[in-house]
């Protein structure tokens, strides 16, 4: 698709982010919303996702909830053949659904290792499977995936998740350059510390909260809001040219030795 005079502007298009119902997940859906898409909230808990779309809904009008686990790949693909078929279209896809566990490598659970690669790798390939289709009958589509700081660096105690992410990272350039021709962009975001529910281990930490704020040149942790600005640019024609890209969002923190 081609820039128009309102490149940023998402009016007519239809969104899915999965793990919508809180953290990066609904501060990006609600960015989408904001910027005119209708955006469908997937999550697996009906009413956790009932209570984060009705702000967002009575701000904005245009929301809808699909209901379906990420990590079941049947239940991918009806979903997402739900949406298309109840809007017509799935033309932006992100995919943010994520989980975190930490134990030392060598008292890491085989179990959670599955769940994380599960959830954080083969969820965003499937989600992706099942929406490519659509997308490139219509000669257009965005994908986003949530990759993260640990893309690029690494910390003691997540190896499953550094594993998964890394594999996002590259992920996002192998489907990127199988879809250019279809007309579909895949990118990446990157996350640096944001203060989530998911890191709600480390924000409790005031040692680490304290290693976070001296190691990040913004002396910060990132608020979720301030990831909606890329995920609406990623997703409009104002990036139209971009694909294959993982774009950090860490106030600096990647950059700085």
């Amino acid at each position: 698709m081609t820039s128009g005079s309102q490149p940023f502007d998402l009016t007519g298009r239809v969104a899915l982010v999965t793990g919508a119902a809180r953290g990066l997940g609904h501060a990006i859906a609600a960015g989408l919303a904001r910027a005119g898409a209708l955006v469908v909230f997937n999550g697996r808990d009906a009413a956790a996702l009932a209570a984060a779309i009705e702000p967002v809904a009575r701000e904005h009008g245009s929301t809808d909830a699909a209901v379906f686990d990420v990590t079941d790949p049947a239940a991918v693909k009806a979903g997402v053949a739900a949406i298309e078929s109840k809007h017509g279209a799935l033309d932006i896809l992100v995919n943010n659904a994520g989980i975190q566990r930490r134990h030392p490598v060598g008292e890491f659970p085989k179990a959670d290792w599955d769940a994380i690669v599960a959830t954080n790798l083969t969820a965003p390939f499937m989600c992706a499977q099942a929406a490519i289709p659509g997308m490139a009958k219509r000669g257009h589509g965005s994908i986003i995936n949530l990759a993260s700081l640990v893309s690029e660096l690494a910390r003691p105690n997540i190896v499953p998740y550094a594993a998964a992410k890394g594999g996002v990272r590259q992920l996002t350039r192998a489907l990127a350059v199988e879809c250019a021709p279809m007309g579909i962009r895949v990118n990446a975001i990157a996350p640096g510390y944001f203060a989530t529910e998911m890191n709600r281990a480390l924000l409790d930490d005031p040692e680490f909260v304290a290693w976070v704020e001296r190691r990040t040149p913004m002396r910060r942790w990132g608020d979720p809001a301030e990831l909606a600005g890329l995920a609406v640019f990623l997703a409009s024609d104002a990036a139209s040219y971009l694909t294959g890209q993982t774009i950090f969002v860490d106030g600096g923190m990647s950059v700085n030795l």
